[in-house]
């Protein structure tokens, strides 16, 4: 992993890409946002070493490297997905990237189902925390201790001080926000209305089958992280419906304008 890693950064760095402040995963529906970065070039994931390709719909799978006000950012329009057949450490291997890259902060974006009553379709949700039921751990196997420690200090995954800033932002912005938990499952079924209620019980607010992987690895390696979730389907006790990926498309492409406006501003900020 180590000798992968630093053959794709020589890659991109000979390519181009010096050391960014931000580093942005753009999930379902939300690869749009690009449109807020000055954009210097971007690169084919097929085209990058060792990187694996998206195969989900809404994945367009290229890396970005560009500015948004006076920030370099390196964004990935796409992202992978243990359930498409990656191993864990595929899934990954873009955050790994991005540290050696020069890369301290990193912003992930998803489209997620909701499972808080208060919650409704389309809302906007700052990520306080996760639980990971993913059925392989990121971080499994033998520890390289250049990447970080052995055991990992999880009690602050998401900034606190990143989601206050980005409360601020919202507020001045005028645009609603939820706080909430999100919990990490394999997919790529959607839940069934047992496995929703589970997903409540155990206490989070919403659910998704990414970020959470990725966020682990992140502080692995010292990063701070923000996350963000679109909700685009509701799994409530009594109101659970039919739902489908290109509904949640579509929930997510009407979320991305007040999405791009956050990101971009606190970005900025």
């Amino acid at each position: 992993m180590w000798n992968k890693v630093q053959e794709t950064v020589k890659f991109l760095q000979n390519k181009g890409i010096s050391k960014a402040d931000y580093g942005i995963i753009l999930g379902t529906g939300l690869g749009n946002l690009v449109e807020k970065i000055d954009i210097e070039f971007s690169i084919p994931y097929n085209e990058i070493p060792n990187f694996p390709i998206s195969t989900v719909e809404g994945h367009s799978g290229e890396l970005i490297y560009g500015t948004i006000g006076t920030k370099k950012v390196i964004a990935m329009r796409g992202r992978f997905h243990y359930y498409e057949g990656w191993t864990m450490e595929q899934t990954v291997f873009p955050v790994r990237v991005m540290k050696f890259l020069g890369v301290e902060n990193l912003i992930v974006s998803n489209a997620s189902g909701g499972v808080n009553p208060n919650y409704k379709v389309g809302d906007i949700m700052i990520i306080t925390d996760h639980i990971n039921l993913m059925p392989v751990h990121p971080l499994h196997g033998k520890n390289d201790d250049r990447f970080g420690p052995r055991f990992v200090d999880m009690h602050e995954a998401y900034s606190k001080k990143m989601i206050a800033k980005m409360e601020e932002i919202a507020l001045k912005l005028n645009i609603p926000v939820q706080k909430g938990i999100y919990l990490a499952l394999q997919g790529p079924t959607f839940e069934t209305p047992a496995e929703y209620k589970m997903v409540k019980n155990l206490g989070a607010d919403a659910v998704g089958m990414s970020t959470v992987p990725e966020v682990i690895v992140a502080k692995h390696m010292g990063m701070v992280c923000f996350g963000i979730s679109v909700i685009t389907d509701l799994g409530v006790e009594g109101i659970v419906e039919s739902v489908s990926h290109e509904e949640v498309q579509k929930v997510a492409k009407i979320a991305e304008k007040s999405v791009g406006k956050l990101v971009e501003e606190f970005i900025k900020n």
